[in-house]
């Protein structure tokens, strides 16, 4: 469904050029859970970034569904990104003012009833049910993450792309994340980066990195190179 052939993200300066990611392959497969991890700069995050779209790759290729992100420009790469992926970060980036339903409405393509029924759907999933009118600011921090969930997740996305979003969390709190996504395995795929290996024990297949490269593939379907 997606695969980054030998992709590099190069940061070039007077002195010469620091690799993020070097000549990495990976392909994701329909519906598992792929964990990413390594030490702070190990190249995980880009990597995310690159097969998500959010930055280009300076050498290698990426194709999702038979398209490939270089022919599709920066505004077919927004529309691919609305439609058919969804994002976790490691701060949630909810809208303070608008209600936890609300905020979980701002990811919807289309802000209809059909929208609206996916939302509180979704919420009673996480456990959110008695909270719709409820702001972030009256929230935890892990309820807070299960909101941004719910956004990621509106859109019944292809891939849901999350970056350390249980770095900020005490452990139950992250293993209780990792848990709520690992459901959605099956019905879309789950990129999930982490410095902590043991928020992987739900994942498919995981790849370790150091150094902008892939040094480690566990797990049953390791169709990875790097």
């Amino acid at each position: 469904m997606l695969q980054a052939h030998e992709i590099s993200l190069v940061y070039r300066n007077g002195e010469g050029a620091t690799y993020a990611v070097n000549r990495v392959s990976v392909d994701v497969n329909d519906g598992e859970f792929l964990g990413i991890v390594g030490p702070s700069g190990s190249g995980k995050s880009s990597l995310l970034y690159l097969m998500s779209g959010l930055k280009h790759a300076n050498e290698g290729r990426i194709v999702f569904d038979g398209r490939d992100y270089s022919v599709l420009g920066d505004g077919g790469l927004v529309a691919l990104r609305r439609a058919r992926f969804g994002f976790i970060f490691q701060q949630h980036f909810l809208i303070n003012y608008l209600t936890v339903l609300e905020n979980v409405l701002v990811g919807a393509l289309e802000r209809d009833k059909t929208a609206l029924l996916r939302a509180k759907e979704l919420l009673a999933e996480l456990g959110m049910e008695a909270m719709l009118k409820r702001f972030p600011w009256q929230l935890s921090i892990g309820q807070r993450q299960r909101v941004a969930i719910a956004r990621a997740l509106i859109n019944n996305p292809a891939v849901v792309f999350a970056d350390e979003p249980t770095a900020s969390l005490d452990q139950a709190t992250g293993y209780q994340v990792v848990e709520l996504l690992a459901r959605y395995r099956g019905k879309g795929s789950i990129v999930f980066v982490t410095h902590d290996p043991e928020m992987l024990s739900e994942a498919d297949r995981v790849i370790r990195m150091r150094d902008g490269k892939i040094v480690q593939v566990t797990g049953p379907k390791s169709q990875v190179t790097g």
